[in-house]
């Protein structure tokens, strides 16, 4: 086991089910739900009888570009929703079906865009969960679900830079900072970088051929607008986790939200993107911004696995080096942990982000 200051992520998990540390006497949930909750949390983190996860945790388990299924001391909920397919098909091993059986009380919208919200109708029919996002996240997720689904808009697209809005969702204190999306700027002169682009990979479209419907299914989302992008923070018990899904030129169109970002509780645990269209003029330095700004001691990137078409999107070793070579430019005393997610190896694998409360 490894500590964090007073937290720590776990190298493992306790030895024994019965130091899972939920209540006996609680109602199961559907067998359906228990097995999806143990595949995705581990089975230590959670009672085989109750389906309850462990309340004394904050499991991340990882299903693919910036989705992830959380367990917040034993709240479940969605950051995200879409299980990446179509220009693959059985690359992420999970599916739409098993995400909404993790029942989950809410999922969190980063941005509107196919590669982050084509599910969020879905599992919010099929779940109960209530969507979180924008007005326009909301709505867009209703008209997928095409039936009545649970949803709270937290502003709206039109909300300038730096927007912060501040919420409860149950015990979890929130905040959700409007930011830009990723954007193709002008080489920044006082800050080069060589671009980035990783080499196209046709291995996962080899060895995982899309189904017909699959890429039908995608082609016809390929427009979905963004709506927004919001960067979340959560907070409990001391512990603070921040995400966001898409990672803008904040040096030349939100200059002030890093010090917005700066202002917030500190976190202990910073999921960021790291794929972006600045990276084609930039490389990793909008990655930098956001990662010097959250002043997390531990950074794990997303966004960086083979969830779309070649070209658009590599396996996720395209980005290690440059990304490690990013973060060294931030001095040593600042400077995170990576907790490196390789694809598809840590694809709902719990125990790879596992903290205590």
């Amino acid at each position: 086991m490894t500590s964090m200051t007073r937290r720590g992520v776990l190298a493992g998990a306790v030895a024994s089910a019965a130091a899972v540390g939920l209540a006996g006497t609680a109602a199961a949930l559907p067998p359906a739900t228990i097995a999806a909750r143990r595949k995705f949390f581990g089975s230590r983190n959670v009672d085989p009888r109750t389906g309850r996860v462990r309340a004394d945790r904050v499991v991340i388990s990882w299903f693919g570009c910036t989705s992830y299924a959380v367990a917040f001391a034993g709240r479940v909920m969605l950051l995200d929703a879409w299980v990446p397919r179509g220009a693959h098909s059985g690359y992420v091993p999970t599916t739409v079906a098993e995400v909404a059986a993790l029942r989950p009380f809410a999922i969190f919208i980063g941005h509107g865009h196919f590669d982050h919200a084509r599910d969020a109708g879905d599992l919010a029919r099929l779940s109960g969960a209530t969507v979180v996002g924008t007005a326009e996240h909301c709505a867009q997720a209703a008209r997928q679900a095409g039936a009545p689904i649970r949803t709270r808009a937290v502003g709206a697209e039109s909300d300038p830079y730096g927007t912060h809005r501040r919420f409860r969702a149950r015990k979890l204190r929130v905040s959700a900072i409007r930011h830009p999306h990723s954007a193709i700027k002008a080489p920044d002169v006082t800050d080069p970088h060589a671009p980035l682009v990783p080499l196209p990979d046709l291995s996962t479209n080899l060895a995982h051929p899309p189904s017909l419907c699959d890429l039908l299914d995608t082609v016809g989302h390929a427009g979905d607008a963004e709506g927004g992008v919001l960067l979340y923070q959560f907070r409990f018990r001391g512990f603070r986790l921040l995400w966001h899904d898409s990672v803008g030129p904040l040096i030349e169109d939100a200059p002030t939200l890093p010090a917005l970002i700066r202002s917030l509780p500190r976190s202990d645990v910073h999921l960021g993107a790291v794929q972006g269209f600045g990276q084609l003029t930039n490389g990793m330095r909008d990655v930098r911004s956001y990662v010097q700004a959250a002043r997390a001691p531990l950074f794990v990137p997303g966004h960086h696995d083979d969830w779309g078409v070649p070209v658009v999107s590599t396996q996720a070793g395209g980005y290690r080096a440059a990304l490690e070579a990013e973060l060294a430019r931030i001095p040593a005393a600042d400077r995170p942990r990576l907790r490196w997610m390789e694809d598809p190896a840590h694809y709902l694998r719990p125990r790879r982000l596992t903290f205590r409360l």
